[in-house]
């Protein structure tokens, strides 16, 4: 592997960009922000502008509760698969090709939901609009190509993957409005009009680029990977029942997951071309930034877009609030403040390194997980709102964003979409995993009811943060990633 060549970052030299770019090529950078920021915008409309309108598509198509619940699941286990493979499918066949497939797959994908006049209609309106699920890191990447200069490169990547963590509540609170006035088909038709708008931007702005090494995509590899993977997080999805879940289901989906990983890891050590070599799944690079990764979500997610949000409607121990009103208390702040901290993460990072703003997040997110812990004995709308922005800053603004930063300059020169792949499905798997552990300790004290409950689910999440900070120690400096010392 080649000497690392790009401007220093972390102190070091980040990984040489692939395919290199000329800046006086195809469309300028700031046309190319433009081009990948409405894609990013189209994905995550996708992932959250549907969360107020589930009782409007519940009635509209005279289903359950459970039917439509089941169709996010579907879009967020598809988005899941999907994203360990297509990055590498694109350093193959075309960085460009493959996002204009992953975007026009969506259109189609909304298109379809938005004429939807049954359920199982919307799941493949669903499924095709979770192709998109890899869009996030593929962005990154191209960026990546297009910006050799490491500081300037963290500076736009925080940039773009602040908007992956909610456009500052304002795309729920549009769904809803969208829901209330037109039904949720208009909802799908404004999906589907931005991201052909981004289908457009993204053909005219981007260049096309490939991995350094362009062999045939392996097929079996991917196809184990996305059999492990997708047995694990329908196993999460199972747990996350409880006191209703079928354990035995569990069971079987779990030994089916470690037979397809076992599986894989011995189809990519015999082929001349795997999807991952064995040898990138033993370095520190890759399992101890999917560790970190998988520890920090389980550890975050829940305790914010579940247990605080509930803390603030609890009646009895927590402030009282209706829903919308808990809503904006809550999930608005968090993800206002990650979104206009993002691009400041990512000048930090351009000076400071992104190891050490990483770690500098997850100590603030520990202290506000704490702070968290102590409202919760005494919860006021404003200290929910505070700390909403507090963690806002700390996780969605600051953690977030290195951990997707880390993804992409840690991969080799060779491989360069593997790593966000995999970092792409241990964030869905760490989601899973924080409502199935967090809400079991939440049940499992005085029955869910009290302030002990909240208070020891919270601390469990902050005990997970903690483990993911000493993970994070770990991950190789940049400049040492090629031979993992």
């Amino acid at each position: 592997m080649s000497e690392p060549t790009s401007t220093a970052v972390d102190g070091q030299r980040s990984a040489a960009p692939q395919t290199p770019q000329s800046p006086t090529g195809k469309g300028s950078i700031a046309a190319l922000m433009v081009a990948l920021l409405v894609a990013v915008f189209a994905f995550q409309l996708n992932a959250s502008m549907l969360s107020p309108a589930l009782v409007t598509m519940q009635k509209e198509l005279d289903t359950t509760a459970s039917q439509i619940s089941l169709t996010q699941t579907v879009f967020f286990t598809a988005a899941a698969l999907f994203s360990l493979f297509l990055p590498r499918l694109a350093d193959l066949a075309g960085r460009k090709k493959v996002l204009l497939g992953m975007l026009i797959a969506t259109v189609v994908g909304c298109i379809i939901s938005a004429l939807s006049v049954n359920v199982p209609m919307l799941m493949v309106g669903r499924v095709l609009q979770g192709v998109s699920g890899p869009l996030v890191p593929l962005c990154l990447i191209m960026l990546h190509v297009r910006v050799p200069d490491g500081a300037r490169y963290a500076r736009l990547m925080a940039v773009i993957t602040s908007v992956n963590g909610g456009i500052a509540g304002v795309d729920a609170l549009l769904g809803g409005w969208l829901a209330a006035h037109y039904g949720f088909r208009s909802i799908f038709w404004t999906m589907a009009g931005i991201a052909v708008v981004a289908v457009v931007l993204i053909w005219i702005t981007t260049q096309e680029s490939y991995a350094e090494d362009r062999s045939a995509m392996d097929w079996l590899g991917a196809f184990l990977i996305v059999v492990a993977i997708g047995a694990l997080l329908v196993a999460v999805d199972e747990a996350e029942k409880l006191a209703g879940a079928n354990w035995g289901l569990f069971c079987i989906l779990v030994i089916v997951a470690v037979l397809a990983f076992v599986a894989f890891w011995n189809v990519e050590k015999h082929k001349k071309a795997p999807m991952v070599a064995t040898g990138y799944l033993k370095q520190r690079r890759t399992w101890g930034l999917l560790l970190t990764t998988l520890l920090t979500m389980t550890g975050v997610f829940a305790i914010m877009n579940g247990i605080v949000p509930a803390l603030a409607q609890d009646v009895k121990f927590g402030a009282g609030l209706a829903a919308d009103a808990a809503s904006l208390a809550t999930l608005t702040p968090y993800a206002l403040a990650g979104l206009a901290f993002g691009p400041v993460s990512g000048w930090l990072a351009s000076k400071f390194g992104y190891h050490t703003v990483l770690r500098f997040g997850l100590v603030a997110t520990i202290v506000g997980i704490a702070l968290t812990m102590l409202t919760a004995s005494a919860p006021s709308v404003w200290a929910l709102v505070l700390i909403s922005v507090f963690v806002g800053l700390a996780y969605a603004g600051t953690v977030n964003i290195m951990l997707n930063g880390l993804g992409i300059v840690l991969s080799p020169e060779d491989n360069p979409g593997y790593l966000p792949g995999l970092n792409a499905g241990a964030f869905n798997l760490g989601a899973g995993l924080s409502f199935a552990v967090l809400y079991a300790v939440l049940t499992q004290v005085n029955g869910g009811a009290g302030t002990s409950s909240y208070v020891l689910s919270i601390g469990v999440g902050g005990v997970l943060v903690v483990a993911a900070l000493l993970c994070s120690f770990l991950i190789p400096p940049v400049e040492t990633s090629a031979s993992d010392r």
